[in-house]
């Protein structure tokens, strides 16, 4: 019986393995073309606007698609999303290594995206669906881990990638990548059938959408990624003030990510053993990366590093407990829905962090523009400190 035992937990080992990988794949696939695009040859990005244009089209396409696919996988069942999305991220890659040009690149990327919709929501899906409740952190944990290990690599490895033999080889590698992931996933993933659902009106979707148990875990989400995302961004700005080399910046941004890595899987064990409770940790997470913020606006080495250990050390804890809470309190057949109306709000986290920073420092000084992101994270922690507190059930 001891051997059964061990064959079936090595077994579900592997089949999360596969959606881990998954996960490394989008992440890794974001960033890496991402931060590779600028250094492009002149014939694929032209300009800055161009350079913008092709990042937003990818996060635009996310925006847009990822609730749809969400809402997909909970109707014909979340494995034909994840493969399909793996196949056609794969295809989309393919498209710019056999045409190289900067038509076929716009087409690419925007078919990165995508795909990326489908496989994104539906790899966190089939993560909840195939772990118990008392797994939740624990199987979340390892997911946001895996992103968190692409975010880091991407930018290193697409940025050797591309000066080794140009954008091409890193749209083949990603090629390579997606289709290795799918065939994993087909040859290890169980199918995981749609449950039956009870009609959604558009009325009860909002009011789902509307309770707290959905906006504080997707608000924490959205605020951390939004802490992420400035942090990636202007932390190498203020290095270059700061006379700091590229090097030392971009093992600033490195930390930054492999921190959140490694503080996420930790998260989830705690929260599964009942060390932790979500709503503790998510305040935690959001005062801490408030905090990294705030040290981002000391001068020189020891504020970067201090900014990037804080902002990572907040998404690490934030990433797992908002994914198991939402997770948790949502009807099994309606995951799919929910995963992607919360990337959805991380997506918006996203975009709007980096913009309200730069929108700031444009106004005034990058410091302020940190200043002004640390307080819009950490007004709703202490708000809720300053009202008084209601007696109800413990939270998990």
């Amino acid at each position: 019986m001891g051997g059964v035992g061990r064959d079936t937990e090595s077994a579900g080992r592997r089949v999360m393995w596969a959606l881990y990988a998954a996960g490394f794949t989008t992440a890794f696939g974001a960033h890496g073309i991402a931060a590779s695009l600028g250094g492009a040859s002149a014939g694929a990005v032209t300009s800055v606007l161009v350079l913008g244009g092709l990042l937003a089209l990818y996060d635009g396409a996310e925006v847009v698609l990822k609730p749809l696919f969400g809402a997909l996988a909970d109707r014909v069942g979340a494995r034909p999303v994840l493969l399909g999305g793996l196949v056609a991220f794969a295809g989309a890659s393919a498209l710019y290594v056999l045409v190289d040009d900067a038509g076929m690149l716009w087409a690419a990327r925007l078919g990165q995206g995508a795909a990326a919709s489908a496989f994104s929501p539906a790899a966190s899906a089939m993560v909840s669906r195939l772990n118990p409740v008392t797994r939740q952190g624990r199987a979340f944990g390892g997911y946001g881990a895996a992103k968190s290990i692409g975010y880091t690599l991407g930018p290193l490895l697409g940025g050797v990638l591309v000066w080794a033999a140009g954008l091409r080889l890193l749209f083949g590698v990603l090629a390579c990548l997606a289709l290795a992931v799918a065939a994993w996933a087909a040859r290890t993933v169980p199918p995981v059938p749609p449950l039956p659902r009870r009609r959604q009106t558009v009325a009860d979707l909002v009011r789902r959408l509307t309770e707290p148990g959905f906006l504080r875990p997707t608000g924490a989400l959205a605020a951390a990624t939004a802490a992420l995302s400035a942090g990636v961004g202007f932390l190498p700005v203020s290095g270059k003030a700061a006379d700091l080399g590229p090097l030392v910046t971009g093992a600033a941004v490195s930390l930054l990510a492999g921190v959140a890595a490694l503080v996420q899987p930790r998260t989830g064990r705690a929260l599964d053993g009942g060390r932790l409770t979500t709503a503790a940790g998510l305040r935690g997470g959001l005062l801490l990366a408030a905090s990294g913020l705030v040290f981002a606006v000391l001068p020189g080495l020891p504020g970067m590093l201090g900014a990037a250990i804080l902002i990572g050390a907040g998404t690490g804890l934030i990433t797992p407990l908002g994914f198991a809470a939402l997770a948790t309190a949502t009807p099994r057949e309606r995951l799919g829905q929910t995963m992607g109306a919360a990337e959805l709000g991380r997506e918006l986290g996203d975009a709007g962090g980096p913009l309200l920073v730069g929108g700031v420092a444009a106004a005034a000084t990058l410091s302020w523009g940190f200043g002004a992101l640390a307080g819009v994270i950490a007004l709703p922690v202490l708000l809720a400190a300053l009202m008084p507190r209601r007696d109800g059930p413990a939270e998990r």
